[in-house]
């Protein structure tokens, strides 16, 4: 298990999906409207599929039942077996989400038998007046959440901010949130797809229909709380790691390089990912050398420990892994 490992995109078109996919992060797709890129799956139905080296054509499932904890790293394997714990994205929304939520571990294990999502978001670009719900503006009840969900005002008692560039927000299960429109993000998340939307905008597809949504559901996995703000701070430094999300379930630190760093993973028991969103980077390793570009992700195995990125110009990796 000596290789960097680059995937196929699971290319998804959405109602609300756009070009940006496309244009900014040069996926290759005819369609017009795109919304998500699927960088590293192992969602049944959607498993990826490696795309360089010795190992292309091999699936994820395959890998890990082969490679085990070379692959994913020691407490990874004894706790999640042959299940890939994360999904990593790309997202484009050219129109607004559908304003939903995702239940905790247990609820969703009683429910689906799967894991829930804890997710967070890394704006990537973000039009003018682009925005992003994340929770209540104030605590509420669960009655007065219902009673604005009948008259469709939900977006009265919902935080909204508008973005740019570098805004993080971490979003634990039972948050209450959606993707504005003209928003461009990298999101990761638990493996699992299952969402409960509780408002679409009235919206319907080309044949007229509404898409499902699952109030009744929602409704105990919602956590009706607020927080003063939702936006995560942090600092970036050059050329060396920096932390800006972590819980139980991943770890993401952002990394800025220029020129050449010498990595050291020898202190991790986990896989660790790289998300490029913005410029092109080289990663080095014995007699291998791998371009990521923006818009492109990387897997590194748990039994490789050290190598080289380099970058001749300013460059911005997302750094994932459980700790």
């Amino acid at each position: 298990m000596n290789q960097f490992l680059k995937f196929e995109p699971i290319l998804k078109d959405k109602i609300w999906g756009g070009e940006k996919l496309i244009e900014i992060l040069n996926k290759k797709s005819n369609r017009k409207d795109i919304g998500e890129s699927w960088e590293i799956s192992d969602v049944e139905g959607d498993t990826s599929v490696v795309s360089n080296g010795p190992l292309k054509g091999k699936d994820l499932k395959q890998l890990i039942n082969e490679y085990k904890s070379d692959l994913v790293g020691r407490n990874v394997y004894k706790h999640f077996g042959e299940k890939f714990p994360l999904l990593i994205k790309f997202i484009d929304a050219k129109e607004a989400l559908s304003i939903q939520l995702h239940p905790h571990d247990d609820l969703a294990k009683k429910r689906h038998n799967s894991f829930g999502k804890t997710e967070m978001w890394y704006v990537m670009q973000a039009d003018e007046k682009g925005d992003l719900i994340v929770g209540f503006k104030n605590d509420v009840t669960k009655e007065e959440y219902l009673y604005h969900l009948e008259n469709k005002s939900l977006t009265e008692i919902l935080n909204i901010d508008e973005v740019s560039s570098g805004d993080v927000y971490f979003i634990p299960t039972g948050r209450v949130h959606a993707i504005g429109a003209g928003v461009l993000l990298a999101e990761i998340q638990q493996t699992s797809d299952i969402t409960y939307r509780v408002y679409d905008w009235d919206r319907q597809d080309s044949e007229g229909n509404y898409r499902d949504l699952h109030k009744d559901e929602a409704i105990d996995a919602i956590d009706y709380s607020s927080k003063s703000s939702y936006k995560t701070s942090y600092k970036k430094t050059q050329n060396s790691a920096s932390e800006i999300v972590s819980c139980p379930y991943f770890t993401t630190n952002v990394l800025l390089i220029k020129g050449k760093i010498s990595v050291d993973h020898s202190e991790k028991d986990s896989f660790v990912i790289y998300m490029c969103v913005q410029g092109e980077v080289i990663f080095e390793y014995k007699n291998q050398k791998e371009a990521l570009s923006i818009g492109e992700t990387l897997l590194v195995p748990a039994c490789i420990k050290q190598f080289v990125i380099r970058s001749n110009s300013n460059s911005e990796l997302l750094e994932v892994f459980i700790k």
